[in-house]
């Protein structure tokens, strides 16, 4: 792995399980072994870094849906492995997923990043509008009537499912709060 790359994956680390702002580039140097000077060479600013970090999440959140798309026939368990992916990026509790952690700082980001949040957001609500309307009609989601206010609750769900976890540190709240709605899916 290159420096940049150590740079990418400790920033996230960091901004997950601190905040994005309860690191700075001296935390960032330290944990990489190099100099605050070589993080500003990859990254001028943090700016930068957070709409990197964005754009980076966003790509492997939509190949993870990608991925699940394609494993997976019955939209049930489309529904089911989409929750399982909220839940892995709580290690135990211990950190958020990038956007969750990004909205809950969404005051010290800028524009672009938060443009590139908005877009993951609403990219992972077509993926949930389309699996829930396929849920709907193979009959292996229960009970759907409108996918599109459902796509925004399930989101919603398990994002705010992740802050219980986390502030518990621990997983039983995210379980508790999805169990319904994995019922749903069989």
């Amino acid at each position: 792995m290159d420096t940049r790359e150590q740079i990418l994956a400790q920033a996230e680390h960091l901004a997950r399980s601190r905040g994005y702002d309860a690191f700075s580039y001296a935390d960032l140097a330290e944990r990489v072994g190099i100099r605050k000077a070589s993080i500003h060479h990859h990254f001028a600013k943090k700016a930068d870094l957070g709409q990197e970090l964005m754009a980076r999440y966003r790509e492997r959140f939509l190949e993870a849906l990608a991925d699940v798309a394609k494993r997976k026939a019955k939209a049930g368990d489309r529904l089911a492995a989409y929750l399982d992916l909220y839940r892995a990026a709580l290690s135990d509790g211990q950190t958020l997923c990038l956007c969750v952690a990004f909205s809950a700082g969404r005051d010290s980001l800028t524009e672009p990043t938060l443009v590139a949040l908005d877009r993951c957001h609403r990219e992972s609500l077509a993926w949930l509008e389309t699996t829930l309307a396929r849920g709907g009609e193979d009959g292996s989601i229960a009970g759907i009537v409108d996918p599109a206010p459902e796509a925004k609750a399930a989101l919603a769900l398990a994002e705010g499912a992740q802050l219980m976890a986390r502030a518990a540190a621990s997983l039983e709240p995210f379980d508790q709060a999805v169990s319904a709605l994995r019922q749903r899916a069989g």
